[in-house]
């Protein structure tokens, strides 16, 4: 099965409402779908959004660094070759993650499809039935809480509160969210780089104080304070997960090694794809440090993905925020991966299991290569 071209297209979904963090305002996924092709008819799909104020990636750059840096790699390579296959991803070029994961979402579907088995059991098995928590935007008081007990009345038992806005105003919304939910939903707070690490220890300090029992804190600190992490970490006993702070192995090795969070958060839009996302859950397994598998504001292929990861990894990948097709009005995809609310299931079918994407506006072939 070898690789003859590769194609783009733009997926464009609404959200139910408005994804609202720290760092920037979504109301609904416009997302790269690249679409590899095969010789023997087989067709992988990947996809990526544009996450500027995250990973750098636009849409325009995310096309770009495939097309001219990414394809002429891989046009005429054979699937069976993954480890080659995804070397030559990660080192078409520097940086561009959400490209390189794009790419390599298509290649391992691809894989999946040439063994004629789902990918997750590929990667090592698991129970194809994993629970993912949802995100509540940050906004109004009274709206976060409204939005929190209609998400545990939909199901969801982990609620992830984005904060980082206004501290004084990040406690009260905290304490308002607990107060309505105690005893049905575990709290996880991700503030977004929104704090100094000074203004984490306080909110901190003054949620535990009030009783307040959070599952974690997401990225309380600036992505490249790696010591302000450490310096909340030693300072408070809620768990501190790192984020933004983490892309790729080595920046997982410095963090184990500082002693800087508690908690590492795998994405596939930072890691460059699966390929990277098995290396840092392995090296936080050996070092006994947990994980969490989340995604961007993405559909349901990419965020496939990272469930057949998820599921495979489940030994040291503990939680699931992986609620992107949740946010979404409908699902595009048909087949693969189930999303029912907190729920997610794997269906047999081989690779990702995608048999149509519903919406898809195809943008051409980016190169193409015959025998």
């Amino acid at each position: 099965m070898k690789i003859t071209d590769i194609q783009f297209g733009r997926l464009k979904v609404p959200l139910k409402t408005p994804f609202k963090t720290a760092l920037r305002t979504v109301d609904h996924v416009e997302d790269i779908v690249v679409i590899v092709n095969t010789d023997g008819g087989h067709v992988g799909y990947g996809e990526a959004p544009a996450t500027a104020v995250i990973t750098g990636d636009t849409h325009g750059s995310i096309v770009e660094a495939i097309r001219s840096y990414i394809s002429p790699r891989l046009i005429g390579q054979d699937i069976a070759n993954l480890n080659h296959i995804t070397h030559l991803i990660q080192t078409a070029m520097e940086k561009n993650s959400s490209a390189k994961a794009a790419v390599e979402i298509a290649i391992y579907d691809l894989w999946g499809q040439l063994y004629n088995a789902p990918l997750y059991q590929l990667l090592g098995g698991g129970d194809p039935v994993i629970n993912t928590d949802i995100t509540i935007s940050v906004d109004y008081i009274d709206k976060m809480v409204a939005d929190s007990l209609s998400a545990v009345e939909r199901g969801f038992e982990s609620l992830k509160i984005k904060v980082g806005k206004d501290i004084g105003v990040d406690i009260e919304r905290a304490k308002a969210i607990h107060a309505a939910v105690e005893g049905r939903a575990l709290l996880r707070l991700d503030a977004n780089q929104g704090w100094t690490a000074k203004q984490a220890v306080y909110a901190l300090h003054a949620l535990e104080d009030a009783g307040v029992k959070l599952e974690l804190v997401e990225q309380p600190v600036k992505a490249h304070d790696l010591e302000g992490m450490r310096y909340v970490t030693e300072r408070v006993h809620t768990p501190v997960m790192a984020d933004e702070s983490v892309f790729g192995p080595m920046e997982v090795i410095e963090l184990i090694r500082m002693r800087a969070a508690d908690i590492v958060n795998i994405k596939l839009m930072k890691t460059g794809g699966i390929s990277n996302a098995i290396r840092i859950a392995d090296i936080c397994a050996v070092h006994g440090i947990e994980c969490m598998i989340g995604c961007m504001v993405e559909t349901s292929i990419s965020v496939a993905a990272a469930v057949h990861v998820a599921v495979a990894k489940a030994h040291v990948i503990s939680k699931v925020d992986l609620d992107g097709p949740s946010l979404c009005q409908y699902n595009p995809v048909d087949g693969g991966v189930i999303f029912n609310d907190s729920e997610i299931s794997i269906t047999d079918a081989p690779g990702l299991g995608i048999r149509e994407i519903r919406g898809l506006e195809k943008e051409g072939a980016a190169l193409k290569w015959s025998a």
